[in-house]
C-alpha cells in the first residue's frame, strides 16, 4: 500500500524545518496524508492504520507548535 508507505517515510524524515514557509508545507502535507488514511481507515478498520494516524497526528502537533511560536 503506498500511502502507508509515504506516511512511514514522512515520519521518518528528519525534521530541520529552516524556515516558516518549510513548516507549513509540511503541515499541510502531513494534513494530507492523514487525511487520506482516514479514508481508507473507514472502509478497512484496520488499527495499524489507525496507529499510523495517531503518530502522524503527535508530528502534526509539534510542528503547528513550532508555527504559533510562544506566547
Amino acid at each position: 500500500m503506498e500511502l502507508l508507505e509515504r506516511a512511514t517515510e514522512f515520519e521518518n524524515r528528519k525534521f530541520s524545518f529552516k524556515t516558516t514557509s518549510d513548516r507549513i508545507l509540511a503541515s499541510r502535507e502531513v494534513k494530507a496524508l492523514i487525511l487520506e488514511l482516514n479514508e481508507v481507515y473507514k472502509l478497512e478498520k484496520d488499527p495499524e492504520i489507525m496507529d499510523q494516524m495517531k503518530r502522524l497526528t503527535a508530528v502534526k502537533q509539534k510542528i503547528e507548535k513550532r508555527l504559533k511560536g510562544r506566547r
